[in-house]
């Protein structure tokens, strides 16, 4: 897995694996456990384009971005 550092949120990094188009595995340094948990059961499994459509521009509370949302641009940026 490769750690990429977030940015604007409490996770510290998400370690990423992608094959084929597909997340493999994931894990959220940092962050709200049960939620980042929570998410990475959810994609997955899931096919990246998907992953980023539905995450893109999720924002929490007052930030212009999320956890969800910085795991998309991680996706739109390396993937």
């Amino acid at each position: 897995m490769e750690l990429f550092r977030t940015s604007g949120v409490c996770a510290r990094g998400i370690e990423l694996e992608v094959e084929n188009g597909i997340v493999k595995d994931i894990k959220f340094v940092g962050g709200c456990s049960g939620n980042t948990q929570g998410i990475a059961s959810l994609v997955k499994g899931m096919n990246v384009e998907e992953v980023k459509r539905r995450l893109r521009g999720i924002r929490c509370g007052a930030k212009s971005t999320s956890c969800p949302d910085q795991l998309a641009q991680i996706l739109e940026n390396n993937f």
